[in-house]
């Protein structure tokens, strides 16, 4: 069973939080687990999981984020980004509950043109670490970006977190139960 967690004290993202057992040393949570938080993003060049960033020399930059960090253990690479992408997935459909519509274009999504994420999925040496980044404002961006607050009107940031955790806990438990249902052929 994924654990869920939001941690109410504000913590600025930095990228060395994506790091293997960081959610259990830090909250106590051991094996799979979500937890959200808000507070500035800030990953510079020498933090980023993603080269690409790293080549374009694209660093993020948000004065206000709400983060959410996943691990989860006896994933592979490949199934880990499946997973990334489901989260995002489950984001969009928040956000069109409330009214809003979203493009989605592989890990991000875009709001009138503007982008409201970062998400990364990478592999430790024991487990699948994901981190998707929401801006709740969109001043000072590095980017042409959309704020859950500023630009959506969302207000009850802490709502929506519990809610997309809750989500992604129960469809990630959903699957694995759906895989126990059936014989093989």
């Amino acid at each position: 069973m994924m654990k869920t967690l939001l941690i109410k004290e504000e913590i600025k993202y930095i990228g060395s939080q994506l790091a293997p057992h960081w959610i259990y040393k830090n909250f106590k949570l051991q094996g799979d687990a979500i937890v959200a938080f808000k507070g500035e993003c800030e990953v510079k060049l020498s933090e980023m999981v993603d080269i690409e960033d790293v080549i374009n020399n694209e660093p993020i930059y948000s004065k206000y984020m709400l983060s959410f960090i996943t691990e989860q253990f006896g994933v592979n690479l490949v199934e880990g980004v499946y997973r990334q992408r489901l989260l995002i997935c489950i984001i969009k459909e928040l956000l069109e509950e409330c009214g809003i519509f979203v493009i989605r274009n592989g890990d991000d999504l875009i709001i009138n043109g503007a982008k409201l994420s970062v998400s990364i999925a990478t592999k430790s040496t024991t487990s699948i670490l994901i981190h998707t980044g929401l801006n709740i404002v969109s001043e000072n961006a590095p980017v042409n970006a959309a704020g859950l607050t500023s630009d959506l009107g969302i207000t009850d940031i802490d709502n929506f977190a519990l809610r997309v955790m809750q989500r992604y806990s129960e469809e990630i438990d959903d699957i694995y139960l759906a895989s126990t249902k059936v014989r093989g052929v």
